[in-house]
Order: C-alpha cells, then structure tokens, then sequence
C-alpha cells in the first residue's frame, strides 16, 4: 500500500462532486488593481472563463497582459497593495477574499501551481525528498516515511532518472529541467483538480522543454487535473491545450477552442501575434509581420479598444466603446451567448467579422503602408520602435538567406577553451578543468549571418567571447581578415573593435541605467576618439537607422521598451561602422511580436549595411528564419554544419534531429501528429565528459538501433567530421538523413 492509498476517500469525495458538476474553476469578472504612486494600475479587468474536469486551457499575451496576475489572485498571493474584486470558485468554494488559513487549505489540496522559476520555488536550504513530502504533509495525515514514499512515487512519475539520490539532493544539485520537474511532483503531491503552470518552459532548452511538457501531462494523467497552462509560446499551446484565452491590457480579447483560435482569429491582436512568429514549417524567405507599437501602460489606458492604438482596423468608434467579449456565429459575427461555453468561440473587436480570411500581412503591412492605427514614431509604450518594415526593404521583400558565398572574414581553427576547477578554502588550487569549447574550426563569411545553435553549456557564448578576444583561448586560432587576432595584446587588438561588436542577450543589463541613450550610443566614438563634434549628428542617424526618434535621445534606458532596448543596443555596436556584429540570443528575452520587428532590423541592416553576423541562439525556429549557414553545438564540439536548407531540410545527425524536433509548431494538427525524436536525460557535466562520442548517453540511436560492436565504436572512437556533399558535415559514426519538416 503505497501513501497514495491513504488519500483515496478524499479524492473519490471530490470526483463525486465533480461528476454532478464538471466545472472544476470558474473564474467571474475577476479584477485586479494595484495602488502606485501613480495611481491606480489596473492589471487585470473583469476575466471570465470556466475550466472544466480534465480539461486544458491555454492563456498567451505579451509581458504585462495580466496572465500571471489572474493566476497569482486565484491563489491568493497577491502582495497586500493589491485590490482584488469579482468570483473565483474552485469546485464550486469561493477562493477571493479567504484569509491566509482559509485558503492555504485550498491550495496545494485542490489547486495547485507550477511557477516560472523553479530556482525561487525551491528552499535552497532543504533537500528535493524533504520539500515534496511537506507538502503531503501539509494536507494528509501520513507518517513522514509514507511522505517520503510519496515524494519518491512522484519523482518517478515526473521522468527524473535515479530519483533514489534525487530524494537527497538540494535543488542548486539539479539542472533546471530537473528543478522545473520536482515543482510539478509538488504540485501532483496531493492529486489536485486543477494546476495553474505559470510559464512552466520558459528559458529551457528545447529538448528540456519537451521532457518538462511530458512530465507535465504525465501529472495530468496521473491526477486528473484540469490544466491552465500560462505562456508566450504559442506552439506550446498548440500542442497541449484543448481551449486558448488570448489576453491584452488585462482582459481576454479572444478565446475559444485551440483549432479555432488558430486557424481562423476574429480578434486582429490574435492574428498579430500569430505573424509574428518564425516557424519552422514556413518560408524562411517571408518576412515577419510583427505588431507596431507596445502594450499600453496600465495606469493610462485608452478610452474605447486598449489594443486601438495599434490596430490597423481601429475606427473612431473602436477609440470611444470598449468592445464586448462576445461569442461569434460561423460567419464571425458577434452574437450573444454563453461565453463559457467550451465549444463557443468569442472575440472582443466591434469589427471581427470583417477579418474573414485575412492573413498578418494583410492587415499589419497595408495598415502599416496606410498609417493606419499607429502614432509617432519611437515613443516609448506608443506604437512607435516596433514598425515591421525599417528603411532599406520593401515590405514584401526576401527575408534572410541573401547573404553568404563571399570570402571568409572570420576564421577560427582548432580553437579550445579551458577554465580551472579550483578547490575551497583560502590556497584555492587548481583540481580540474572544465573544457568548454573543444577543438571546434569555423568561418564566417562577409555578408552571411551564421548561426551558431544548441542547448545551454555546450559552448556558444563561450565560442562568441573567444572570437572577439573577451576572453583568451587555450589553444588554437582566430583570423580577422587574415590577421591572427588570438596573438594580439589588448592594446593591439582595441583598434579592430570597431571591426568586431557584440550585442548581448539582455538588452537592460548592457545599457547604463545612468546614462542616456545618447551618451550610450556615443561612448564608443569617444572611447576611440571619433567624437570631434560629430558624435550627436551619428547618435541621431544611429537611432533612425534603427527605427528609433532621434528626440529620444536624452531619455534613459528604463524609460523605453524592451524591444526599443535591444535596438539601442544594436545601435550602439554599429556606431563605429562595424564589419562582423556578433548577436549573443538577441531576442530570447524578447515577446514575440516584439522579436518580430528586432529580426525585420537585423535583416535590413545586413543588406543595407553589407554586415556579417554570428548569431547564437537555441531557438531553431528564428534560426531557421535568419541565418545563412548553421553550426549546431554539443558539450563544446561542433556535431552538424551546413546550409540552413541542408540543415533543416536533411539532418543527418542524431542530437540535431532532435533538436529540430522537439521545437514547437503553432499549429494545433501539426504539432499534435508530427514525429517526436526524445532526447532523454541532462548534458553531461563538461568537467568530465563521456568517451567517445560525447552524446552517446542521450542519444536514441546508440539506445535503440546500434549493435553491440556498433555501440562500442561510439563508446572508444570520437566521431570527426566528414563531409556529406556541398559543405554539409556532421560528426556521427552511424548518421543517416531524416526528414523532419
């Protein structure tokens, strides 16, 4: 009898209640407000939806749309200086306005919740076992060693491999995918009806992503919870959810079943973050149709529609009456009825009907064309900053894939980087290394953006700081232009900096909170003595170069968006006229129609500016959209090289098949039919690397297909890399051509 048993008159107690009523959560006209020195903020306005038993519901909308704020309310963890007012019941029980007792008997038993960061979900001070037994503690009357049994039942079910010496660990122990799966063993701890996951993948690899996601259903499974799963990715809710919920300025501006919302939106928002995105199963040569402007701000929001400002079909009056959340017939048409209704499709615009057949493009370009909808350029929470065609491009232009085929610009050979282990105490000796970049050889040609991909630890920003001699290698070579940069001092090597710029990942930690943006984007022409004068003409042609207004140039860094950030970052490594600029994840942090129009940039900066780019990222997806030719990374070494085509179209071997693979598709047929190739397992530690071929632990062809003596070459021989034809290369002893796309 395991603790499991122990719980069993509770939960059939609860199932009897569910099947008289299936509706597990129901949410009415929920709102939240948050008192600021500013005034009131109101983040979330008047949400309804209804969850019903076993059933999925997905909840997308960029950064600030009030998605986590409804979740958070639900739970009651909202901070004190919030005023939370409406409905929500959990199985038919009044959560809002519990004390702390009140609801904490609630939490945890019947609902429960997945957080963002399993870093801060974590007691850093307690073991992964202790922490999933309080929490069967907490709400069964178990001995601590049936608790314990639990937690061990629970790290098993979650796909955690020995979670025998799991069970003992701390979470600092853990990688992230593991962290990110003992909170989903927490969260099942007590079979709850419902589990809010609050960006449950986010920052994870793909591979990770798709062990999370399985862990997550496989909790489903095992408690038969309704899910409400909260993210940005719109292919994670293609797959994983039956019902989707869009949200904008703290209301649902469209929900409904997932194929509907997907295939044929009623809500131009809806439809905008649908172009946005790059997919794999897409024409890289089609260009991105990101949403102009940014959210508006929550203590100014504007009368009539909030998303009016930036909607190209916006009319006087969308700009005077707030839109109802109605349900639309077949025709799209908006008609009154229960909104609640799982199989009820229902939008938010005055206008729905009129979207019809209408692609991104059509209306985001032509009400861009028409300057429709937008206000002046570059203001900051305006529609400005974000403008899906920049100077120098067409609309209907080619997207990426225009450059390469020039001379190699850069060079790197054989190139290796060590970093010491070092013991504890005062002496701090020297007791191991770790190899983070293993022999790998590359060259990056002019006009060409080459991408260099795979999951986190294998090396990328590693290689990246290496080229431009941030920091210094163990071994090998760097060539600029024929000239060996790893043999130059850092006096020699300042003057070609102005040749070699890098843009970093978080656009807000690599700007200078106390500086303007002017004196941000000034200072490499005064480090290298350009200013003479001339430096406020070139920070104005900077920012208007990158679709910022060059009046903005006295504001500070906080006082622009994120995606406004990430251009002023850009504009800062061209102020010198660079030749290569290195772009170290420049959109990973980004929402995803503001990432739309930073790659429209980059592109048009590139054919305007004739600039080569090493672009490092894990989302194959933008990769695919962007890059000329792909390197793909694992535990330091290069295992695949090619083409984007070759790539993409014919991987050969077996880590980037599934790489590919596990990338989301925001298609709700195809992501759920599609083939899956499962990459079990974290990457090994780079301190002590497996032998032989370094991915033979995780890789479903050595497991499943490989013969003894074949696994025993991947064991003792290190694969090299050998040519497939036309510049393809991949380093697999028993590699072989599948299709994936």
């Amino acid at each position: 009898m395991t603790a499991t048993d122990a719980t069993n008159s509770e939960k059939e107690a609860r199932e009897a209640t569910v099947e008289r009523d299936d509706v597990v959560l129901e949410v009415n006209d929920l709102s939240v407000t948050f008192q600021s020195d500013d005034g009131p903020l109101r983040a979330v306005r008047e949400v309804s939806y209804v969850l019903r038993a076993g059933e999925a519901l997905g909840i997308v909308g960029e950064s600030g749309s009030g998605k986590s704020v409804t979740s958070m309310a639900i739970m009651g963890l909202l901070p004190r200086n919030a005023r939370v007012s409406g409905s929500a019941r959990v199985l038919g029980q009044e959560v809002v306005g519990l004390t702390d007792a009140q609801i904490s008997k609630v939490r945890g038993e019947r609902i429960a919740m997945i957080f963002q960061d399993p870093l801060t979900s974590l007691n850093p001070v307690y073991t992964v076992g202790y922490q999933i037994s309080e929490a069967v503690l907490a709400h069964r009357n178990v001995s601590k060693a049936k608790a314990m049994d639990r937690a061990l039942e629970l790290l098993e079910l979650v796909g955690i491999p020995h979670p025998e010496q799991r069970l003992k660990q701390y979470p600092h122990e853990l990688s992230g995918g593991m962290r990110q799966r003992v909170v989903i063993a927490i969260a099942m701890a007590n079979d709850p009806d419902v589990i809010i996951a609050d960006e449950p993948t986010t920052a994870l690899d793909v591979t990770v992503q798709a062990q999370v996601l399985e862990a997550l259903n496989a909790a489903r499974r095992e408690t038969g919870a309704a899910l409400v799963l909260i993210t940005h990715d719109l292919g994670v809710v293609a797959g994983n959810v039956d019902r989707v919920a869009v949200m904008y300025g703290g209301r649902i501006v469209e929900s409904g079943p997932v194929e509907e919302v997907f295939y044929r939106p009623r809500m131009p928002y809806a439809l905008g973050l649908l172009g946005s995105l790059p997919r794999l199963d897409a024409d890289r040569r089609e260009r991105l149709t990101p949403i102009t402007g940014t959210p508006p701000s929550l203590n100014a929001m504007p009368p009539g529609c909030s998303f009016a400002p930036r909607c190209p079909m916006a009319r006087a009056r969308c700009r005077e009456e707030e839109p109802l959340l109605l349900a639309l017939d077949e025709r799209g048409d908006r008609v009154w009825a229960d909104v609640g209704d799982a199989g009820a499709h229902s939008a938010a615009c005055h206008f729905s009907a009129e979207l019809g057949e209408s692609t991104p493009a059509d209306l985001f370009r032509a009400g861009a064309a028409a300057g429709t909808g937008t206000e002046s350029a570059a203001e900051p929470g305006s529609a400005g900053g974000e403008s899906p065609d920049s100077p120098g491009e067409d609309a209907s232009g080619a997207g990426s894939g225009t450059g390469g085929g020039g001379e190699p610009i850069l060079t790197v050979t054989d190139l290796v980087k060590d970093f010491p282990i070092r013991s504890k105490g005062l002496l701090r000796r020297k007791i191991g290394e770790v190899q983070a970049v293993s022999g790998i050889s590359l060259e990056l040609r002019e006009k060409e953006t080459l991408a260099l991909v795979g999951e986190s630890g294998c090396g990328k920003s590693t290689t990246a700081r290496l080229l431009l001699q941030l920091i210094r290698r163990t071994s090998g070579e760097v060539h600029y232009r024929g000239q060996p940069l790893h043999a130059l001092t850092p006096r020699q090597m300042r003057p070609l900096r102005r040749d070699l710029q890098i843009v970093f990942q978080d656009p807000f930690a690599s700007l200078d909170p106390r500086m303007t943006v002017a004196d941000i984007i000034a200072e490499p022409l005064r480090i290298h003595r350009e200013g003479n004068g001339k430096s406020r003409r070139r920070v104005g042609e900077l920012l208007e170069l990158v679709g910022l207004n060059p009046e903005h140039g006295s504001r500070y860094p906080h006082e622009f968006s994120g995606g406004q950030r990430q251009r002023i970052g850009v504009a800062r490594a061209l102020a010198l006229n660079p030749r290569v600029l290195v772009l170290d994840e420049p959109v990973s942090a980004l929402d995803v129609s503001i990432q739309a129009g930073v790659i429209n940039l980059l592109e048009d900066l590139q054919e305007e500016l004739g600039l080569s780019y090493l672009f490092v990222s894990h989302d194959l997806s933008v990769v695919r959209h962007i890059a000329d030719r792909v390197a793909v990374m694992y535990l330091g070494r290069i295992v695949e090289t090619g083409t984007t085509e070759q790539l993409f179209g014919a991987p050969a071997h077996p880590y980037t098949q599934a790489l590919i693979s596990a990338i989301p598709l925001p298609d709700p047929v195809k992501e759920r039919t599609r083939e899956r190739i499962i990459v079990t397992g974290d990457v090994p530690s780079p301190a002590n690397p497996p032998s032989g071929c370094r991915f033979r632990t995780r890789c479903p062809k050595f497991a499943n297909d490989l013969s003894a003596q074949e696994q025993a070459r991947c064991v003792e021989e290190p694969p090299e890399l050998e040519e497939r034809g036309a510049g393809h290369r991949d380093a697999c002893h028993y590699s072989e051509v599948v299709e994936l796309i």
